[in-house]
């Protein structure tokens, strides 16, 4: 395995990253670089690896997918009583990461984290594909599941249950909002030495800093 790994170099060198490059703004920023990511062919750009930090201090981390980036913040939405959804009622601080390889880029959001409004998580829900909407009931999000055929059999339960019916919000099933207090966007360059620039939050204001690779 040692071989292997040490094999696997790539040598960062298609673009670079300077503070005249940057928008004072770093939600806008985000969004050049997003828009970049989906023109690039990107696979799933919006895919980022969220971490949350629960009981005794252990951090977990999985993939989900950003819905939305506004001035208030990054939304993505699951299952309230999902592990991280645990983490996140013990601990608010969490962290985002978005890794765009095509690019040679990463973003790094830190923050507080808090649940969206119910209209929100109503709107987002009801433009859910059917299928989506049933699985979102079926699944006991993290809880240990007895058998594949269990899960097939509560969603083929569901299914004939609300057969030709709308499907309502699951009361365990939502958004979640990170309140940015710091963003890193970060540029592979050559030889490791990485552009790297973090926006602080100071008040109101966005402060950017250069940091070392």
């Amino acid at each position: 395995m040692k071989d292997k790994v040490e094999a696997l170099r790539i040598d960062y060198d298609k673009d670079t990253l300077d503070i005249k490059d940057l928008n004072p703004d770093p939600i806008i920023q985000f969004e050049y670089w997003f828009d970049e990511a989906v023109e690039a062919n990107v696979p799933e750009p919006h895919a980022f690896t969220f971490s949350s930090v629960g009981a005794y201090g252990k951090p977990t981390s999985r993939i989900v997918l950003l819905r939305n980036a506004t001035a208030g913040g990054f939304s993505f939405f699951t299952n309230y009583n999902s592990r991280k959804g645990h983490n996140i009622d013990i601990n608010p601080n969490v962290c985002a990461n978005f890794f765009w390889q095509q690019l040679q880029r990463q973003v790094r959001v830190e923050g507080i984290i808090e649940k969206l409004e119910a209209a929100a998580s109503d709107e987002y829900f009801a433009t859910r594909p059917r299928e989506s909407q049933i699985g979102a009931w079926a699944s006991n999000q993290s809880e240990v599941l007895e058998s594949r055929e269990a899960l097939e059999e509560r969603t083929a339960q569901l299914t004939k249950q609300y057969e030709g019916q709308t499907i309502p919000r699951p009361p365990h099933w939502g958004g979640y909002r990170i309140i940015p207090t710091a963003i890193e966007f970060w540029q592979g360059r050559p030889s490791r030495l990485h552009d790297r620039f973090l926006y602080t939050l100071e008040g109101t204001i966005w402060s950017i800093s250069r940091l070392n690779p």
